[in-house]
């Protein structure tokens, strides 16, 4: 399995941006894909879930009504559209996938990820 994120960056607070994560057509296929954050000192955090079998999608507290997953599968790629940013949105964020088959799950997947784009929300 091999994903590979892309668009993070430096935004202002408010502003928006759209990260990549490109995979093969077997894995959208087949995993449930989280993207995940890490800030540094914090604990990892399943920002939202997309799951392969209906394209359905799930979101933590955080960023529910900011953030939008979507994938195309096309171009074997998820998206993460984040808007509204806030100072606290500042991490390197990943794609992850769960099990073989699996489905999303309220807590980080522990499968294969990609090393990570960072996203800084500052002023």
């Amino acid at each position: 399995v091999r994903l590979v994120e892309s668009g993070g960056g430096l935004v202002q607070p408010g502003g928006s941006l759209r990260l990549a994560c490109v995979t093969s057509k077997s894995t959208l296929e087949n995993y449930a894909i989280g993207w995940h954050r890490q800030a540094p000192g914090k604990q990892e955090e399943q920002v939202g879930c997309i799951n392969s079998y209906d394209g359905s999608t799930s979101y933590a507290d955080s960023v529910r009504g900011r953030f939008t997953i979507s994938r195309d599968t096309a171009k074997n790629t998820v998206y993460l559209e984040m808007n509204n940013l806030e100072d606290e949105d500042t991490a390197v964020y990943y794609c992850a996938v769960g099990a073989l088959f699996g489905v999303c799950e309220p807590k980080p997947l522990r499968g294969a990820r990609g090393p990570g784009t960072q996203v800084t929300v500052s002023s």
